[in-house]
């Protein structure tokens, strides 16, 4: 549960964007996870999960649908700025800030810290055809266990 638990959190911070940077990185939108050309290390991979991307006051708000490998159903709504400040993020044991940072159009980089420590990175990337969005993440969740995910998703 836990490697489900990280990797809402950390795409839904890897996908953070704000007003111009919107229109150049086409990541506002629905995307729904492909299970096929997404890896999970150690696992389990949720059945399924959905990412809901809109502008926000805040500068982009995400929502996440998600299924985990045991049926339960969760939902979780994080609002971010790409601007490397860090931003608190709740509902997740492994982190409680996060810093998103804009690399270029397509792609943003992430930090996440727990009591000031930083215990996970990502990259987000959305393909140049906009049909694509991948999250590569890496860190060790509050118990102590490494994760390395890559999660793809199709716009859906």
């Amino acid at each position: 549960m836990q490697t489900i638990i990280k990797t809402l959190f950390v795409g839904a911070i890897l996908a953070i964007g704000t007003g111009t940077a919107l229109a150049a990185d086409s990541v506002v939108g629905t995307w729904k996870l492909n299970l096929a050309k997404s890896t999970f290390s150690p696992g389990p991979a949720p059945k399924s999960q959905t990412r809901i991307y809109a502008e926000s006051a805040q500068g982009l708000t995400l929502t996440l649908k998600t299924t985990a490998a045991d049926g339960k159903e969760s939902t979780a709504t994080l609002s971010f700025k790409d601007d490397g400040k860090p931003y608190p993020a709740s509902g997740n044991p492994d982190f409680d800030m996060v810093a998103v940072t804009r690399v270029d159009a397509s792609t943003v980089h992430s930090t996440q810290t727990k009591a000031g420590a930083t215990v996970g990175t990502g990259v987000r990337t959305v393909s140049k055809d906009g049909k694509t969005l991948t999250f590569a993440q890496k860190g060790t969740h509050a118990g102590g266990g490494k994760y390395d995910d890559v999660s793809v998703y199709d716009r859906n």
